[in-house]
C-alpha cells in the first residue's frame, strides 16, 4: 500500500524554506581533516530558528562527500511506544519545496533482512517530527534521492540495527543520517543538575560532550546507556544505530562540525537558565 506523509509538523520550519535554506549555506565551508569519503551524519530535528543551520550545513557536508543512491534517516522516537523500530514503507513525504519519494523496495528488503527488529509502521511516523524537519533539507541538498525513514527507540538494539544496515548496504551507494537533539536543560524539562548561570551552561556543554566523544569514538554501544544516565540526547537510538552504520562502511571516526545550543543561537539575554543543544557530525 502507498502512503503520503504530509507535512504535520509546519510550525518547526515555517516561512520559506527555500530561502532559509539557502540563507543557512551561506555560512557552509567545506570541512577539512575528515577524511575524502563521507558515510554517515547526525543532526538535530528543533525549530529551524534554532538548529536549522547547523542541519543544513552538516547534510551539505555529507553530501559533498558522499553522493548518495539513497538515504536512510534514522529518527528519534519523542511521543511512540515502540517495541521495535518503525520503517515507513512505500510512498512519499510532502515538503514546502515537493515530494521526496520512500525507497520502498529497499524498505522491503530492510523488513524481511532485519526481521524482528524492524517493522512496517507508517501510522508510527505521524506523531514524530524528527525527520519531517529534515525533508525540506534533503529536497534541496540531495535532489531526487529516495529515503528510508525509521525511527529507532533507543531500546530495540539500535547498535544492532545499524551494524546489519551497514553490512547489508555495504557498496550500494547508501549514507545513513541520524535525527537528535542533546542536553534537555533548564526546569521546563526537569532537569537544573547545575543550577543556573554561566557554570550550568558549561556543565550542559560538557554533559553534550560526554556523547558526542561516545559517537566520535564510534562507541555505539555506549550511547543508549550514557543518554539514558545523563540526559544528554533524545534520539540515543538513531544516533548509536548512525554510528555502528559508519563503523560497518569503514569509517575510522566522527567529526564534530558544529556544537552550539537554543541560549546561544537564540542570543538569549540574562543569566542562562535553560538550552537544548545541537551539533552535526560527519563519519
Amino acid at each position: 500500500m502507498r502512503n503520503t506523509r504530509p507535512m504535520l509538523f509546519r510550525n518547526f520550519y515555517p516561512g520559506d524554506c527555500k530561502r532559509q535554506i539557502d540563507e543557512f549555506l551561506a555560512a557552509y565551508r567545506p570541512p577539512e581533516d575528515v577524511g575524502a569519503r563521507a558515510t554517515a551524519a547526525a543532526v538535530p530535528h528543533a525549530g529551524w530558528t534554532y538548529s536549522g543551520g547547523v542541519a543544513a550545513r552538516t547534510l551539505k557536508a555529507l553530501a559533498d562527500g558522499a553522493n548518495p543512491e539513497v538515504l536512510i534517516l534514522l529518527g528519534a522516537v519523542h511521543r511512540e511506544r515502540l517495541a521495535v523500530s518503525a520503517a515507513y514503507p512505500s510512498g512519499e513525504w510532502e515538503t514546502p519545496l515537493g515530494p521526496v519519494a520512500v525507497a520502498e523496495e529497499l524498505a522491503a528488503e530492510v523488513h524481511r533482512e532485519l526481521d524482528g527488529l524492524v517493522e512496517m509502521n507508517a501510522g508510527a511516523h505521524d506523531s514524530e517530527h524528527s525527520l519531517e524537519v529534515l525533508l525540506p533539507f534533503v529536497h534541496e541538498i540531495f535532489p531526487e534521492v529516495p529515503v528510508l525513514p525509521l525511527m529507532i527507540p533507543p531500546e530495540a538494539s539500535p547498535e544492532e540495527i545499524g551494524k546489519r544496515l551497514g553490512m547489508l548496504l555495504a557498496g550500494r551507494g547508501a549514507v545513513a543520517v541520524a535525527s537528535t537533539d542533546l542536553t534537555h536543560y533548564g526546569a521546563r524539562f526537569d532537569f537544573t543538575p547545575a543550577g543556573a548561570g554561566e557554570n550550568a551552561h558549561e556543565w550542559m556543554r560538557e554533559n553534550d560532550r560526554r556523547i558526542l566523544d561516545l559517537a566520535t569514538r564510534l562507541n555505539a554501544g555506549g550511547i543508549p546507556r550514557e543518554a539514558l544516565i545523563h540526559r544528554n540526547a533524545c534520539g540515543s537510538g538513531a544516533l548509536a544505530a548512525v554510528t555502528a552504520f559508519a563503523r560497518e562502511q569503514g569509517a575510522r571516526k566522527g567529526t564534530v562540525l558544529e556544537h552550539t545550543d537554543s541560549y546561544t543561537v537564540g542570543g538569549e539575554k540574562g543569566p542562562f537558565e535553560m538550552a537544548v543543544g545541537y551539533a552535526g557530525i560527519l563519519f
